[in-house]
């Protein structure tokens, strides 16, 4: 019988304590957890302690390198550039929202200036939207690549979204289930060390980290939002990794969709040089911070969708994981339009609410296993500081099961709030900048 180097009760009661674990304490933890040594409920009880009283920068940098101990690192020195030299890699991780397309134009908008982007995504799960659901309303396209298959893609064609292997931090993945059912999730070492990790085990040089605030982000106020950051961009900094912040709005949907097919047909709109401002800004300035990030200065990517270098990269990225970029997208079977009830400017569009809605009309799923209706979601008509008048239409619901308008309509109501006109809302979208 095999003796434990720890006891788990006494590594619980450290914490429960406020003391701090040494980085032998935390090495053990995350492997005899992901060995099963330790209990689910023992890991919960820490957890706990954790989100009650915290951790040290030290001990949430050690809690990170374990995890990513727990699996492989990748490796993408292999990359050249035309001119043999190694190709600067960057990539860019956002906390989730509502209509939050941004990787789909941003991952070709950068790869468009000879850096290579692997983006490792998710899928959505509750109101926040995935990014590997919304590209696979595209016809053919897989999420699906081998490692070798990434670093073809990458070299090919400078850019690649998809899912993440099992072999990157699998300790993350047993630890994140469950905080999920133990309400834990909202423990801000625990949230750092689990996206770090897989960040920093996917090998990327640079790192552009996208800070969620309001009600349809995680962290719902600044000061939550703000710690997160920092201690994710310290974590990243402490590895080797070039890692910056940016705080940005949620309390308002991103564009005018909030779906999949939906969301990428606005995201093609984008690389065609058009699209929301809000999407067209956002994607500028974090492929700005990836590009600076990687070494590369001057370079203008607005010019770049203007022009349509993005657009033929992303053709080429689409094809390259067995999609047709020209293929028709699939369309919800029913639709059912809301209007606005009064003269005036549009003064509030909560976010949560309309990221609900999208969820209930099957844009989104309960649980991992659902499945998602690709033309599913809520199509905007007006945002903030928009004119509208009474009987305009306001928002546009798409599902293939009508069954589910009423739930959908339920949610939305008091979403929007409009109010005289002159009375201009404040829409900042990009609140703060941590390096």
């Amino acid at each position: 019988m095999s003796t434990e180097a720890f006891d788990a009760v006494d590594i619980i009661r450290t914490k429960r304590d406020r003391g701090a674990l040494s980085d032998a304490q935390i090495d053990w933890t995350i492997d005899a957890y992901t060995r099963g040594a330790i209990a689910d409920e023992q890991m919960s009880a820490l957890n706990m302690a954790i989100l009650l009283n915290g951790m040290s920068r030290a001990e949430i940098a050690r809690w990170t390198h374990a995890m990513i101990a727990s699996g492989e690192r990748m490796d993408f020195s292999s990359l050249r550039t035309p001119g043999g030299a190694v190709m600067a890699t960057a990539d860019k991780h956002s906390t989730g929202g509502v209509g939050d397309k941004i990787t789909l134009p941003l991952a070709p908008l950068v790869a468009a200036f000879g850096v290579a982007v692997p983006q490792l995504s998710g899928r959505g799960l509750g109101h926040t939207g995935g990014t590997l659901d919304k590209l696979e309303s595209i016809p053919g396209w897989r999420a699906g690549l081998s490692n070798e298959q990434m670093l073809d893609q990458l070299q090919g064609t400078g850019a690649v979204i998809c899912a993440a292997g099992s072999g990157l931090a699998p300790a993350d993945k047993k630890l994140y289930a469950l905080r999920d059912v133990t309400g834990t999730v909202e423990a801000i070492p625990l949230i750092a060390s689990s996206i770090m990790s897989k960040k920093i085990a996917e090998g990327t040089g640079a790192l552009v980290l996208d800070v969620k605030v309001g009600s349809g982000a995680f962290m719902k106020d600044e000061a939550s939002a703000r710690e997160l950051a920092e201690t994710m961009v310290a974590l990243g900094t402490d590895a080797g990794v070039k890692t910056v912040a940016l705080m940005t709005n949620m309390r308002t949907p991103l564009g005018l969709t909030a779906g999949n097919a939906i969301e990428v047909e606005e995201s093609v709109e984008v690389l065609a040089g058009g699209g929301p401002a809000d999407v067209v800004e956002l994607t500028v300035r974090l492929a700005e911070e990836m590009l600076a990030a990687a070494g590369v200065h001057d370079a203008d990517p607005a010019a770049a969708l203007a022009d349509g270098r993005a657009m033929d990269v992303w053709n080429a990225m689409i094809a390259a994981q067995g999609g047709d970029p020209h293929a028709a997208l699939p369309v919800a079977k029913e639709s059912e339009v809301l209007y606005a009830p009064a003269d005036g400017v549009v003064a509030e569009l909560d976010a949560l609410q309309v990221g609900i809605a999208a969820w209930r009309l099957g844009a989104g799923r309960a649980r991992k296993e659902d499945v998602v209706q690709a033309g599913a979601g809520v199509r905007m008509h007006a945002k903030p500081g928009d004119v509208v008048r009474r009987g305009q239409p306001l928002m546009t619901l798409l599902t293939d099961t009508p069954e589910k308008f009423g739930r959908a309509v339920e949610a939305l109501e008091g979403a929007a709030v409009i109010v005289p006109e002159g009375d201009r809302p404040d829409q900042r979208l990009i609140i703060d900048r941590i390096a």
